[in-house]
C-alpha cells in the first residue's frame, strides 16, 4: 500500500554543492511530485493534508562503497535478497560489493549472474583482483570488466605489491577504480586492535601501527608512477594514515570505516561484540585524527564496510570470532550522532560523506532529489528506537553491535520502499 504526504518546512538537501534549505514537498506513492507553491496546489487538488515536518530530514540516498557478501545466494547469515531489503529500510540507495568466499567475482558467470538480479538498490560489484583472491596470479581483469565488475579489489589484505604493479604494467582496468586495503597480515600477525591500557590487560596481540603505513606509502608510491590509475585506498584507520595522506603529492580517494568514527578501542570492552574488527581499533587520537581527516577533505567516505556473520561465528570470544560487524540501520543514527551533534558538522558536510562522496568512489552517478524521482530518505534525528524491537530493520546476520542500546535517529521512510513512515505513525 502506498501513500502520499504533503511535507511542510521541512529541512531539504537536494544535491551535492546544495545547502540545507526549508521548503515544503509533495510526495504521492512514494515519488516527488513537487516543490513549494506547486506542492501545496497539487495537494489542495489531491486533498492532502499537510504534515508540519520541521523536525525531519528529506535527503538522497546513502551509497556504501564496499562491503562483504560471501555467499550471494544461498548465505544462512545474509544474501543479496536480505542485503538489499536491510539496505533500503536503512536509506541505502547504492552497495558496493566486494569479491570474499567461495563465490569469488573472479568469474565471469558471477558477476553475469549477481548483475542480472533486478532492484532499485544499485548493486556495484568489485571483480576480483587476483585469481581466487590468493594474491599469486592476476585474474582476467579485462573480461571482468567488459562483464559488469565496476572495478577490482580483492580482500581486507593487500596482495603483493609487485603483483600490483604487474597489474598496473598492463593496464588493462583502464579507469576503472581499483581498490587496496593498506593492510600487512604479516605485520599484523594476528594482532586484534592499536596499542593501549584495555588491549594489554585483556591481553590480546596487538596490530602494530606499520601493518597499515608501511602497504600506504608502497601504495602511494606506485601510484606515482602509474597516475593515470583510478587507485582508491580502503578504510584507513590510524592517525599516521591520514598525516602520509595528506602530506602526499598524489592523494589517491580513500574511504574510513564507519565503525572508526564512533567507536575507539577506549569504548569497549576488549570482549564486546565490535572490538575484533579489520581495520583495527585505534586509539582516541586516531579517531579524532579520522574525523578531522573527513572534515578536512583528507578522507573522502565512509563505507559501511558490513560483514555479515552466523549464530556460531558470534558466539565465539573476541579473539576467536570472525572479525567484522554487520550493519545498516545505525550508521546514519550513530554518525549523526558523532559528526553532527558531538562535532558540529552541517548536514552537507555529513552527505558528502555518506552519499555523494561515496558515488564519485564509485564511479557513479550522484544520488539527488529530483521530480518523479523515488530515491529518497526521510531521517527523524530525535526518534528513539531499539534495534532489538525493529524486525524491518534487523539483518539476518547476528553479528551487530549496540543491538539492545537506545538509538537516538532513524530512517523512518524511503522513496525505494514507501511503506516505513506510514508503519511507523
Amino acid at each position: 500500500m502506498t501513500s502520499s504526504y504533503l511535507f511542510e518546512n521541512i529541512q531539504i538537501l537536494e544535491k551535492a554543492g546544495s545547502s540545507l534549505k526549508r521548503e515544503t514537498v509533495l510526495i504521492k506513492d512514494g515519488v516527488i511530485k513537487a516543490f513549494g507553491m506547486r506542492a501545496l496546489q497539487n495537494a489542495e487538488l489531491l486533498g492532502i493534508k499537510p504534515k508540519n515536518a520541521k523536525n525531519l530530514l528529506l535527503a538522497p540516498c546513502l551509497v556504501d562503497p564496499h562491503s562483504f557478501l560471501e555467499s550471494p545466494f544461498n548465505g544462512k547469515e545474509e544474501n543479496i535478497y536480505s542485503l538489499i531489503e536491510k539496505a533500503k529500510f536503512s536509506g541505502y540507495g547504492q552497495l558496493g560489493i566486494l569479491p570474499r568466499g567461495d563465490f569469488w567475482r573472479d568469474q565471469i558467470e558471477s558477476i553475469i549472474s549477481l548483475k542480472s538480479i533486478q532492484s532499485e538498490v544499485l548493486v556495484h560489484l568489485w571483480g576480483g583482483f587476483s585469481l581466487s583472491g590468493k594474491g599469486l596470479h592476476l585474474s582476467k581483469h579485462a573480461e571482468l570488466l567488459q562483464n559488469g565488475a565496476i572495478g577490482l579489489s580483492d580482500d581486507d589484505f593487500m596482495p603483493p605489491i609487485e603483483l600490483i604493479k604487474q597489474g598496473f604494467s598492463l593496464g588493462e582496468m583502464k579507469k576503472f577504480p581499483v581498490l587496496f586495503a593498506p593492510r600487512d597480515r604479516s605485520l599484523q600477525a594476528g594482532g586484534m586492535s592499536r596499542q593501549s591500557v584495555d588491549t594489554l590487560r585483556a591481553g590480546f596481540p596487538l596490530d602494530p601501527v606499520e601493518s597499515e603505513i608501511m602497504p600506504l606509502i608502497q601504495l602511494i608510491e606506485l601510484h606515482k608512477q602509474y597516475p593515470e590509475i583510478a587507485l582508491r585506498i580502503m578504510n584507513i584507520s590510524t592517525a599516521n594514515g591520514v598525516s602520509i595522506l595528506k602530506y602526499s603529492s598524489i592523494r589517491p580517494m580513500t574511504t574510513i570505516f564507519w565503525w572508526h568514527l564512533v567507536m575507539d578501542n577506549s569504548s569497549l570492552s576488549p570482549f564486546d561484540l565490535g572490538w575484533s574488527v579489520t581495520p583495527s581499533l585505534g586509539s582516541p587520537l586516531d579517531r579524532a585524527s579520522l574525523i578531522r581527516g573527513l572534515e578536512d577533505d583528507v578522507l573522502d567516505a565512509i563505507s559501511v564496510h558490513s560483514t555479515p556473520a552466523d549464530d556460531s561465528e558470534s558466539l565465539l570470544p573476541a579473539n576467536k570470532r570472525k572479525k567484522g560487524i554487520s550493519c545498516y540501520n545505525i550508521v546514519l543514527p550513530m554518525l549523526w550522532d558523532q559528526l553532527i551533534r558531538k562535532s558540529g558538522w552541517e548536514v552537507d558536510k555529513l552527505w558528502e560523506k555518506i552519499s555523494f562522496g561515496p558515488s564519485r568512489f564509485l564511479n557513479q552517478a550522484e544520488e539527488e532529489l529530483s521530480l518523479n524521482s523515488n530515491r529518497w530518505l526521510l531521517f527523524d534525528p530525535d526518534k528513539e528506537w531499539y534495534q532489538s524491537n525493529e524486525k524491518n530493520f534487523l539483518t539476518t546476520a547476528t553479528n551487530q553491535p549496540l543491538k539492545d542500546k537506545k538509538i537516538f535517529g532513524k530512517v523512518i521512510d524511503c522513496g525505494l520502499i514507501n511503506q516505513a513512515y506510514q508503519n511507523d505513525q
